[in-house]
């Protein structure tokens, strides 16, 4: 089934040192929570929804700075099985693994994307390799195309 939303809460970037060469770079995504939320359809209908809260981090190394993002994203699926995800977290904080992959796999993609524009607005350098152009150009293999 479907993510139907995906909002930020709370951005934190700070950076708070010299950078210099030999950043170590950690990134990591947690769930801090699911619960049982509602979305409405139309103005009489309502659905319950899986509401799943993350927080992403990205520390430099040696203490150069951070950036931290809080949000959240809203899972669609049928009532009974939003039901029994939510009462498997409240149980014992777990979540299959194939649907927990999928849901921070949607959180991920957004949240390096906003990372990286955050990390800008402060000076930070990426967090995550980007693509770069080599000016070596090997004649000797005769590529025209």
């Amino acid at each position: 089934m479907p993510v139907v939303g995906f909002n930020f809460d709370k951005f934190s970037v700070e950076r708070t040192g010299k950078i210099e060469k030999g950043i170590k770079v950690r990134n990591n995504i947690e769930v801090k929570d699911i619960s049982i939320d509602e979305i409405s359809l139309s103005q009489d209908k309502k659905q319950d929804v899986l509401k799943l809260s993350f927080e992403y981090s990205v520390f430099y190394d040696p203490d150069v700075g951070s950036t931290i993002l809080q949000g959240h994203l809203l899972y669609l699926d049928t009532p009974a099985k939003i039901k029994e995800i939510a009462n498997g977290w409240k149980k014992d904080k777990k979540i299959e693994l194939t649907l927990k992959a999928q849901l921070l796999n949607t959180a991920l993609i957004k949240c390096n994307i906003k990372a990286l524009n955050l990390s800008q607005d402060v000076n930070l350098p990426p967090h995550l390799p980007m693509p770069t152009l080599n000016p070596h150009v090997d004649k000797a293999k005769g590529y025209i195309g």
